[in-house]
């Protein structure tokens, strides 16, 4: 088994990334585990309107022990019930996703590098890089048509939040990384570095 971590900022292309390297493998061989699946549960005595304005760009808004449970589980050999996180009710939602070992597992998240336990389970180590006025562009692209967001709120919500975490939180984590790629998935020459990479891993594994 081969695991990979994706990391960056939030718009930076991850997805896009992550969607390369799934495409560059048959399927079945490949499981995603998505960091936006672990955030903490809503507290049942904190009302929505309340809860909302948290700060979900900071470490403390994760599940660090259930995400590494579950890649300990999967790395075992065991399948796991992912949970399904609403951004709509930021909470979890009753149903799961089960997810079965394979030969590729992608940790996908901003902070996808910023816990050692987890970066120390990981064969390869990406960090997904992006000038920050195209980040802010897509975050505000994304958050308006998908969450019902006025551009004011999310351009807002970046200057006091999204900026400054990204700087404390998962600019530093770009170190921990074996590789950088920049722009994003439009990036094609370091796709295919990628793409070659985790072949020769994949190769290595199974002899």
């Amino acid at each position: 088994m081969t695991i990979i971590g994706i990391a960056g900022g939030t718009g930076s292309g991850k997805t896009t990334v992550v969607r390369k390297i799934m495409e560059d493998l048959a399927e079945g061989q490949v499981a995603l585990i998505p960091q936006d699946s672990y955030y903490n549960r809503k507290p049942e005595d904190v009302p929505f309107e309340i809860f909302r304005q948290s700060n979900f760009d900071h470490p403390d808004a994760f599940d660090w022990e259930l995400l590494g449970r579950h890649i300990r589980t999967l790395r075992e050999g065991r399948a796991i019930e992912q949970p399904v996180y609403s951004m709509l009710t930021c909470d979890r939602e009753a149903s799961t996703i089960r997810v079965e070992p394979a030969d590729v597992i992608i940790i996908e998240g901003i902070m996808a590098l910023y816990k050692k336990e987890l970066r120390d389970m990981m064969d390869l180590k990406i960090f997904v890089d992006a000038d920050s006025d195209e980040r802010l562009i897509r975050v505000i692209e994304r958050d308006v048509v998908e969450r019902g967001r006025t551009a004011r709120i999310v351009i807002d919500r970046y200057l006091h939040t999204l900026k400054p975490m990204h700087q404390e939180f998962i600019e530093p984590t770009k170190a921990y990384a074996d590789l950088i790629i920049p722009q994003g998935g439009e990036n094609k020459c370091a796709i295919r570095l990628m793409r070659r990479y985790i072949r020769q891993l994949l190769t290595e594994k199974q002899e």
